[in-house]
């Protein structure tokens, strides 16, 4: 509040902004140096042509949500401006401009009002927007009541079926099951090709990207790193992975989290790059300040495009106050040489998660003239279970 009042202090005597130019690279790596500021974003400039479906990708805290809020008007930007033409609809998190006590048709008609439309235009959609979220028996229930995936349903059917000429959605399409997940790309599809309208798209999920976007951002520490088309804009992503630190770091904000992960063989030492004939071993270290009981370490490998090949987990008992560290080993023959990464989590059942990380410890796949004759490759066997041999330390 104090730094506020300061600004606009300044503004009003015609001074500068005495925080505009305080703040130092958004680069999650480093510790920020002699500021008390680090900014989300910082020079970022583009223009998006009507009808254009663009992705913006980039890691976990690259700026990616805070480019989307302040582009759905949730955020003003400390800096420079935003200039939009057509009604903008946007969806970034579970239950967005809903309001919890009012019904799910009262924030139907509610949300619709917001982006100006006239009754009678949101009258005519409400069927389908009802049968599209799929809470027909529920719409006339408080919200408040709904689930987070009859909640994020809703939301996108709404953001969805109001016909606004920009539409914005984040990662939240994530909280929906597969079905609804497939269901909703679809949509996203034909509002943009045959509606002519402009749609931002943000997901790690890199082959929803691939297959929706015509362009594509790269934000990198806050910062754009790339912008044009979508094939390219993903090439540089992955190569970006390809060159990370091949550990993941993460400081204590939860209870329980994901303290630490890493790739390794039997040499016990961090690496990004293996040969197919070598052990691939993931090492993962929670910490918790609260005992667990029943608690699941699960991973998924994924592929160069973020799609998930296999997953597997395993389950503990308890989990004791402190620091514990598991060691999980890849079946041999499984893959192919390739770039590969991990989603790690920590969990007690699909509703409760303690922590989630996605896309780390990327590491790469290599063919030293290993005889692929007696190879039995499943680099594409799907979304299965894959049983992994689990030890805790």
């Amino acid at each position: 509040m104090s730094h506020d009042l300061k600004r606009w202090w300044a503004v009003t005597r015609g001074k500068e902004d005495p925080f505009a130019k305080v703040g130092s690279v958004n680069d999650r790596t480093k510790r920020a140096e002699g500021t008390e500021y680090v900014w989300a974003l910082k020079d970022i400039s583009f223009r998006i042509n009507q009808g254009e479906v663009v992705g913006v990708i980039g890691k976990n805290g690259a700026g990616k949500s805070t480019l989307l809020k302040i582009l759905s008007r949730i955020t003003a930007p400390s800096t420079g401006n935003v200039k939009l033409k057509g009604r903008v609809g946007s969806l970034l998190e579970v239950g967005t401009g809903f309001h919890p006590e009012m019904t799910g048709r009262e924030n139907v008609f509610m949300n619709g009002t917001i982006l100006g439309m006239r009754r009678a235009e949101i009258t005519r959609q409400f069927d389908d927007i009802v049968s599209f979220a799929g809470v027909s028996k529920y719409i006339d229930t408080p919200v408040k009541r709904y689930s987070s995936g009859m909640m994020v349903r809703l939301g996108f059917a709404v953001a969805a079926f109001l016909e606004p000429e920009i539409l914005i959605v984040d990662e939240v399409l994530a909280v929906g099951d597969a079905e609804f997940q497939k269901k909703a790309l679809g949509k996203l599809q034909n509002v943009s090709r045959s509606g002519g309208r402009t749609v931002l798209f943000v997901s790690h999920n890199i082959s929803a990207i691939a297959e929706l976007c015509t362009t594509g951002i790269l934000l990198k520490n806050g910062q754009m790193n790339f912008a044009g088309g979508i094939e390219e804009t993903i090439e540089r992503y992955v190569n970006l992975n390809d060159v990370s630190v091949d550990r993941y770091k993460a400081p204590a904000t939860k209870e329980t989290f994901i303290e630490e992960a890493f790739v390794y063989s039997d040499d016990l030492v961090p690496r990004i790059s293996f040969s197919v004939r070598e052990t691939i071993k993931l090492k993962i270290k929670v910490r918790t300040s609260v005992a667990l009981r029943e608690a699941k370490i699960g991973i998924a490998l994924l592929d160069r495009l973020g799609k998930k090949i296999f997953s597997d987990f395993f389950e503990v008992n308890a989990v004791k106050i402190g620091a514990t560290e598991f060691s999980v080993t890849l079946p041999e023959n499984l893959l192919l040489p390739a770039l590969y990464s991990f989603d790690i989590s920590v969990f007690k059942s699909p509703t409760v998660i303690y922590d989630y990380v996605k896309e780390v410890c990327n590491f790469t796949l290599e063919d030293t003239g290993y005889n692929m004759s007696s190879y039995s490759s499943r680099s594409d066997i799907g979304i299965v279970r894959v049983k992994c041999e689990w030890q805790e330390l």
